[in-house]
């Protein structure tokens, strides 16, 4: 593992400290790491958001579509269910 020594003024320090000692980090390293983590996360989240929005143009919905949805997949699963449940034929 490589080393990334950062300078802090000391109100950064001290936040720092108080957060590896209240939220239960072994050391400030892995405070660090994981908001950097955090923060991977957050643009990938932001990257995927934006794909949403330049995709192809949305459909309005109505109620109507959600139930039927929800019927699809109420089917679906008792299909599933009986198939799981069926004895198995040799």
């Amino acid at each position: 593992m490589n080393t990334l020594n950062i300078s802090l003024p000391d109100v950064l320090k001290s936040y720092v400290d108080d957060q590896v000692s209240e939220r239960g980090y072994g050391t400030r390293s892995e405070y660090v790491r994981e908001l950097i983590c955090k923060d991977q996360n957050r643009q990938h989240l932001r990257g995927l958001v934006s794909a949403g929005v330049e995709s192809a143009p949305t459909v309005p919905v109505s109620g109507d579509y959600f139930e039927s949805l929800r019927a699809k997949v109420k089917v679906r699963m008792r299909s599933a269910n009986l198939q799981s449940q069926a004895p198995l034929s040799l």
